[in-house]
């Protein structure tokens, strides 16, 4: 008896989202198959893979990726030597320094700094808060602003703060808006839900539906993104056919297989080999899960991912 293989083509789709302006505009989504599906039907935009850079230069960075901005004394510089990395197709700036129970920058010395990173590089941009909900209100309706007309990702409007960077990035500057939940269908739907009734397009919007690095409940990780994606596609529920980002490198490269040192973990062999590995797992567990963009840190990891996507898709 003949096989017939059956189509798992659906017929809604995930929303495409562009990313930046110009020649280096990027698009995310727009599939209406399951991950690098594409016995199925045509995957149009592969996933993509961004840069991670921070407020604090080289000074928080592992000691395996400083060696790669060896020379840059400012965050320009740092921004151009990300941007010419292999396989980089956005750059996101981390302002990790504004945290109040961390370094407590000032708003005026971020966003200056935000400046300075939109001026030396013309790739797509995705700003990315310190964590602190309240903080990352005030910063982020602050980037949205000075970033007029760039088309960046403000990374992320959660439930306690979506009205100020929805109405900032979504509203007034027609930026993209990150919304990040916890891991759990129920709130990415529920505030992707909140921001649509705020006004904000769905189409300007983009899910961070939460990360872990792999092995650190990294199985509800994969769960969430499988039921957001299934519903999103079998079910055709709008409001969970956003595109997913998920920012790897900031779980990665603070778990102890990442950062152990080689005189503390002899067993564990070569430290940045580890770190690289942690990250590449991660990043293609989580992009054959559903994420539709990763965001990494270590140069190999990013043009390993790269490579990776483009041999599937």
């Amino acid at each position: 008896m003949p096989f017939n293989a059956k189509s798992g083509k659906f017929n809604a789709n995930i929303n495409t989202v562009e990313l930046g302006c110009g020649d280096k505009k990027i698009a995310i989504g727009g599939e209406n198959v399951l991950p690098f599906y594409t016995f199925d039907a045509p995957v149009e935009n592969a996933p993509k893979v961004g840069v991670e850079i921070t407020d604090g230069i080289l000074e928080n960075e592992p000691e395996c990726v400083k060696k790669y901005y060896e020379g840059c004394e400012s965050i320009a510089d740092m921004a151009k030597k990300a941007a010419s990395l292999e396989g980089v197709d956005f750059l996101c700036f981390r302002l990790e320094g504004g945290d109040p129970n961390g370094a407590d920058k000032s708003t005026e010395e971020l966003i200056g700094m935000v400046k300075e990173v939109a001026e030396a590089v013309d790739l797509p941009l995705v700003i990315a808060g310190c964590k602190n909900a309240e903080k990352d209100a005030e910063l982020l309706a602050k980037a949205a602003e000075v970033l007029d007309g760039k088309n960046a990702v403000l990374l992320a409007a959660k439930e306690e703060n979506y009205k100020t960077v929805g109405a900032a990035a979504g509203l007034a500057y027609k930026q993209i808006v990150g919304a990040e939940s916890a891991v759990d269908i129920n709130l990415a739907k529920q505030l992707n839900v909140l921001l649509s009734q705020l006004g904000v397009s769905s189409t300007n919007v983009v899910m961070n539906v939460g990360t872990a690095a792999a092995g650190y409940g990294f199985e509800y990780v994969v769960s969430t993104m499988q039921r957001v994606k299934a519903a999103a596609l079998s079910q055709n529920d709008n409001m969970l056919q956003m595109p997913i980002i998920t920012p790897v490198a900031s779980e990665v490269w603070g778990v102890k297989e990442a950062v152990a040192s080689e005189a503390d973990m002899p067993e564990w062999g070569d430290a940045e080999q580890r770190g690289i590995d942690m990250e590449v797992e991660t990043a293609a567990a989580v992009l054959a899960s559903g994420s539709n963009a990763v965001i990494l840190k270590h140069p190999v990891s990013i043009a390993t991912i790269s490579k990776l996507v483009k041999e599937l898709v």
